[in-house]
């Protein structure tokens, strides 16, 4: 089954509160792309200020908005 059929029953079970265990092997669990590598940017407080705006709207940190933000960007382009 493709990923987006998986995904597709998957979000249905969620919304229908059914059990999902069938989805995960909780014996052998991965994480893909997680091997991270720190990068240091330095910004102007005027865009500081609006991240943490942003943040502050959506309920989560600084460094969540930055990372949602420049990952659109970067599938954006991709898909170019």
């Amino acid at each position: 089954m493709s990923r987006t059929g998986t995904a597709d029953r998957l979000e249905a079970a969620f919304d229908a509160g059914e059990d999902m265990d069938e989805f995960f092997d909780f014996d052998n669990p991965s994480f893909p792309n997680r091997e991270l590598k720190r990068v240091n940017v330095d910004f102007p407080q005027w865009m500081v200020a609006g991240l943490d705006a942003e943040a502050s709207r959506l309920g989560i940190n600084r460094q969540a908005v930055i990372k949602t933000w420049i990952a659109e960007k970067l599938d954006a382009r991709a898909l170019a």
